[in-house]
């Protein structure tokens, strides 16, 4: 299933082209958009301008070519729904989109408590230990992932995490249990739509139910704090499961093209 272009859909396309914008600067190339951070953190993506009509090979080719002379990832992401000439335009364009299940949640989250020894942990902008908390999540989600060792912030990335926190455009949550921190989670902020993102649990702790238990807190922290819009994409069909005991249900797809 993509999904249909239905009201909840185009709020989140419209988050998607806004959420980058608190970072970001903006360049377009015909239909495609791109996102140019400015400071520190993750690179963003392109994606189609909303409304801009049908995406071709040689638009993904122009826009790749535009991502390697900023030293950016060649790196794609779209709602199928709104954008359904996108899927053939990165084929034709030589590279192998994915598709991955897009939920919302419908409601409050539901109850999934962490199991015993483990404590949550959403960090805030005045945390006397932010520097290290922050370190540490970190560190959980590159391995959870497998990205590597990762360096610790620098001062001015660290005051633009305070920033943001304070502000209310991201939230971090982090888990740690007997031995440590062991799972983490992320969600980012527009409007009143938040994404949950970069929920990651270390090997040796899966299957203990952390991966809910993020991905309720974070739903119930966005619902607090006046949320009506929380999704997520998941990674594959398994992880989509999880995040349905939660309360999330699956309302479409979205798309991500990346050169390796």
């Amino acid at each position: 299933m993509m999904g249909t272009f239905t009201a909840v859909v185009r709020r989140i396309d419209g988050f998607c082209d806004e959420v980058p914008r608190q970072w970001a600067t903006v360049e377009d190339d015909g239909p495609l958009r791109l996102f140019v951070r400015e400071g520190p953190g993750w690179p963003f993506y392109a994606r189609p301008v909303p409304g801009g009509g049908p995406v071709t090979g040689a638009d993904v080719v122009r826009v790749r070519a535009r991502q390697r002379e900023l030293r950016l990832p060649e790196a794609f992401e779209w709602l199928p729904a709104a954008a359904p000439s996108m899927l053939d335009a990165v084929r034709d364009a030589g590279m192998a989109p994915r598709l991955c299940p897009l939920l919302v949640l419908e409601g409050e989250p539901l109850p999934s408590p962490l199991p015993p020894g483990y404590d949550a942990r959403l960090l805030g902008p005045a945390d006397g230990d932010l520097a290290a908390a922050a370190d540490a999540l970190h560190a959980v989600a590159a391995e959870a992932f497998g990205l590597g060792a990762q360096r610790g912030l620098s001062a001015t990335e660290l005051a633009a995490l305070r920033t943001d926190l304070a502000d209310g455009r991201v939230a971090r949550l982090l888990v740690t249990g007997p031995d440590g921190p062991v799972a983490a989670g992320s969600a980012q902020r527009s409007g009143d739509v938040v994404e949950i993102v970069g929920i990651g649990t270390l090997p040796p702790a899966r299957r203990r139910g952390l991966a809910g238990a993020v991905t309720a807190v974070l739903a119930g922290a966005a619902r607090a704090a006046g949320a009506d819009v929380v999704f997520l994409a998941a990674a594959d069909e398994p992880a989509s499961r999880v995040y349905q005991r939660v309360g999330f249900q699956v309302v479409g797809h979205t798309g991500i093209a990346e050169a390796p």
